[in-house]
């Protein structure tokens, strides 16, 4: 059997929940037609949140990983940017030493010992 989705409010799931612990999970379940991972979802981000947790829709574990994966992303750009710079100037330097030895060859009394 195939469940409509349908989107609950917050007092909706607050309501749910309550429910669910007084009048038992499998029951308050199948009374509103939702899953059993939705609620337990639900639950979990409630234990943790409290009502934030339904507005917010992250758990603080899951808000803690993203910020520690926006600074190691940050920091892995900057080390890109100074290596690429690196790169250049390497690239630069060797343009300058070997123009200036295709100088020295093709003027070679010009940089001798008079």
């Amino acid at each position: 059997m195939m469940m409509k989705k349908r989107s609950f409010t917050k007092e909706e799931k607050l309501r749910i929940i309550k429910e669910a612990s007084e009048n038992g999970v499998n029951g308050t379940l199948e009374k509103y037609g939702i899953y059993r991972a939705s609620y337990y979802d639900w639950r979990e981000k409630f234990e943790q949140m409290g009502e934030e947790g339904f507005v917010h829709g992250m758990t603080p574990a899951q808000q803690k990983r993203i910020r520690e994966l926006e600074k190691e992303n940050q920091l892995l750009k900057e080390l890109l940017a100074e290596k690429e710079l690196e790169n250049r100037l390497k690239g630069d330097l060797l343009k300058k030493k070997y123009a200036l030895e295709k100088r020295r060859k093709l003027q070679p009394g010009t940089f001798s010992k008079a």
